[in-house]
């Protein structure tokens, strides 16, 4: 069995600063903080791929007809 000291269980816990809830206005300005420091990658334009490009990927029998259930976004 542990033993506990008394002065452990008699002394207060120690203060920490008082820190306010973060919310989205916090965020926000968090972000508009940092955003002069990020670089924006020059914009690619995404080109379909051809099916015969894509190899290594194997999915389940099983997950192929859960995800081929399931209706499309915003349906």
């Amino acid at each position: 069995m542990a033993v506990i000291s008394k002065h452990v269980v008699t002394t207060r816990p120690v203060e920490l600063p008082y820190e306010p809830l973060e919310n989205m206005e916090t965020l926000r300005g968090d972000c508009a903080r940092m955003a002069p420091h990020w670089v924006a990658p020059a914009a690619a334009a995404a080109a379909p791929v051809s099916p015969a490009l894509i190899h290594g990927v194997t999915v389940p029998t099983a997950s192929a007809r859960l995800i081929d259930g399931m209706s499309e976004y915003g349906d």
